[in-house]
């Protein structure tokens, strides 16, 4: 099973956060103010977008929003593959403290 870990566009991170979260609330209500200035990380399951996660990061403190798995694949690792990984990346961007 091949997975893949990028970088994705906001677009894509509001997708999966609308279809995983509140599937029941419009779109916009998934939508964070500082969305523009996050890093939205994605995790691709032979190529399908399975788990989304946002880093927000402010001097040397980065928070993490709207974790996001899809629910047939939660329970299965992916999520903490995601969030290892996002840990990793907020590291090398000189993060300090992470919430």
């Amino acid at each position: 099973m091949e997975t893949t870990i990028t970088k994705v566009d906001k677009k894509k991170a509001w997708e999966l956060r609308h279809k995983v979260m509140w599937p029941d609330k419009g779109l916009d209500y998934i939508k964070l103010e500082d969305d523009n200035v996050g890093i939205h990380f994605g995790l691709f399951k032979e190529n399908t977008l399975i788990s989304v996660i946002s880093l927000f990061i402010s001097n040397e403190e980065g928070q993490f929003r709207k974790f996001a798995t899809l629910q047939q694949e939660q329970g299965k690792g992916y999520g903490s593959m995601l969030l290892d990984y996002v840990i990793k990346e907020a590291k090398n961007r000189g993060v300090k403290t992470l919430v």
